[in-house]
């Protein structure tokens, strides 16, 4: 699904981004370009990142309980 339409940047592509590093929506906007245009796609770009994050939080949370026992 195309997440930023002025360039064509997908949230496959944005996946991608945040799994080789990037953690924040200027980090997506720089490496990918999405969001520098028009604006309407920053949100989402966003909510995408803060969905990452927590994700990677939660698989730490569960690590660090699984070693601790």
């Amino acid at each position: 699904m195309y997440v930023c339409l002025c360039l064509g940047v997908t949230d496959q592509e944005i996946r991608e981004t945040i799994a080789e590093g990037a953690s924040s929506l200027e980090e997506i906007m720089y490496c990918t370009g999405a969001g520098t245009r028009c604006g309407s796609c920053r949100n989402h770009i966003a909510g995408m990142v803060e969905e990452q994050q927590a994700a990677r939080g939660s698989a730490r949370r569960l690590r660090v309980l699984t070693t601790a026992a």
